[in-house]
């Protein structure tokens, strides 16, 4: 007898449908999976072939051939153990014919029967629904993540028993799982960075427009501290947003148990000796690296001249195109990866340059260190800020005054909500993400800023990528002082935080009045 149960592959970060085929006959006993699978998919003979002996039912000596269409789709992992099992209990007599028809199944067997979770429910819903199922059968414990999405209708079992049983109209019950936690409650604070004012405004204006920063400064100066509470600023995941990076969260099997949907972004912070493979994703099978685990979200890269050039090489383009290609022999993938970069280093190999008292790497020692950093790798990066170390009276001294995570965010969401409603129906969420096509139409300048910039241009050397880099910084410091245009002071202030002391060229160029002690000159 043959029957067919309709389950799902993963591929990238996406779900694509597998018709999980049986076909139960007479001849020789024998029990075959084809169709392109891994020794895992394989393995599940033996998984569901001893589950329904522990659970009482009795195997005819038959033939049994389960095929994985399509054929030219690799599966991988334990989720088809589920589907086989029901495909063969229904071409057994077990289940009723078609009664299944409808459903989309997976989930991993005990050999006592019983199910266990597996990864990458949540994008195997949506295909479900797109697909035109009205039923999505899952682990139990993966019934909260299947259940975030709306249209379908969402199945946990926790046993072959119970499959059984919904095939017969008896309904499996099972505790709700705990509700979503308060995605506002941070353990940390801006509040907790004494002085520092030129840090915390350039970590303002980065969160406010999603804008790529890069910190220099001695150690514990408060790089690290800064970087840990930029999330502590940004609004919340959208809808989007949120189903965008709990897909991604799904297939890599990392969804925080009780949670149906990620709410708040993520930070990802990786130890500086990570590999290539393990940051931009890839392996003979790919799969997710870090970049597409911050997606949305911020990438803290500490240390980060003691990453090795190749790792580091790899970034620049995601850091442009925001998404990551990866092609390997066993398949190619594109996966998602628009996250904010924030990078630390220190400005020498012992930290404390250019402090002449404390600083002891001669002048070669500290050119090699900061040319680890590419000019490439450094062009794509818009805010460079020097952290200072911090003196003893700001330290010590206990200012009310001191600005805190809830004013900032506040500040952010009303620039972002200003970004939102004026890039409405383009594709484009934040100034970060501005073409050079609608650089020209949404940044107007005036004409002293207009001055400015080129100017900056002609002597400092930027390239066009820094042209545009400088603009649209300048465009997010507009719409937090709520500006339509973009003034003389917007651009000043962009110009200063991306020409930073340390690895990048000094500003010695003649400037406009509001930037002219940097610059060291007036407009002429």
């Amino acid at each position: 007898m043959f029957c067919s149960i309709l389950s799902s592959a993963i591929s990238g970060v996406e779900a694509v449908p597998v018709e999980v085929e049986a076909d139960v006959s007479d001849g020789m006993p024998y029990f075959t999976i084809v169709g392109y699978v891994s020794p895992q998919v394989k393995e599940a003979q033996e998984r569901v072939r001893t589950a329904f002996r522990n659970i009482g039912i009795l195997m005819a000596p038959k033939r049994i051939t389960i095929n994985l269409a399509p054929g030219d789709l690799r599966k991988d992992g334990t989720r088809f153990d589920l589907p086989i099992a029901a495909a063969v209990l229904e071409a057994m007599g077990y289940i009723g014919k078609d009664s299944l028809r409808s459903a989309m199944i997976l989930g991993e067997l005990h050999l006592d029967g019983t199910i266990e979770k597996v990864a990458g429910v949540l994008p195997s819903v949506i295909a479900a629904k797109e697909r035109g199922c009205s039923i999505c059968i899952v682990p139990a414990d993966n019934a909260a993540e299947g259940g975030a999405v709306e249209g379908i209708r969402v199945i946990g079992v926790k046993s072959i028993a119970e499959l059984i049983a919904f095939s017969k109209g008896r309904e499996p019950v099972h505790a709700q799982d705990p509700a979503e936690p308060d995605m506002e409650d941070y353990l940390v604070d801006f509040s907790d960075i004494h002085g520092q004012t030129a840090v915390k405004r350039a970590a303002l204006i980065a969160a406010s427009g999603f804008h790529n920063l890069f910190l220099s400064g001695p150690p514990g100066s408060g790089k690290s501290m800064t970087a840990e509470r930029i999330p502590t600023i940004l609004p919340p995941l959208n809808e989007e947003e949120s189903l965008e990076v709990s897909k991604i969260y799904s297939v890599v099997g990392l969804m925080p148990k009780g949670i149906p949907l990620i709410r708040r972004r993520p930070f990802r912070a990786p130890h500086h000796s990570i590999t290539p493979t393990a940051l931009c994703g890839g392996g003979f099978y790919p799969h997710p690296g870090e970049v597409t685990l911050a997606h949305r979200g911020v990438l803290f890269l500490d240390e980060i001249p003691e990453m090795s050039p190749a790792t580091l090489e790899m970034l620049r383009q995601p850091l442009e195109s925001h998404e990551i290609t990866i092609s390997r022999l066993g398949g190619t993938c594109v996966y998602p990866a628009s996250f904010l970069l924030v990078a630390a280093a220190n400005p020498c190999p012992c930290g404390y340059f250019p402090d002449t008292n404390r600083c002891y790497c001669t002048h070669r020692e500290v050119t090699d260190y900061q040319r680890k950093l590419s000019k490439a790798f450094m062009d794509r990066i818009d805010l460079k800020c020097d952290v200072p170390a911090v003196s003893y009276e700001s330290l010590t001294e206990r200012d009310s005054h001191e600005i805190s995570s809830t004013v900032m965010r506040k500040k952010v969401r009303k620039a972002i909500a200003l970004q939102r409603e004026r890039y409405k129906g383009t594709g484009i969420s934040f100034n970060s993400a501005l073409t050079a096509a609608s650089i020209e139409k949404y940044c107007t300048m005036t004409e002293d800023a207009a001055w400015t910039v080129r100017l900056a241009f002609d002597k400092l050397g930027l390239s066009a990528r820094g042209y545009h880099h400088v603009v649209k910084v300048a465009r997010t410091i507009a719409d937090l002082d709520g500006q339509d245009q973009i003034n003389d002071a917007h651009i000043s202030e962009a110009i200063c935080l991306r020409c930073s002391e340390n690895f990048s060229a000094p500003m010695q160029i003649p400037g406009s009045n509001s930037i002219r002690a940097g610059y060291g000159g007036a407009r002429t």
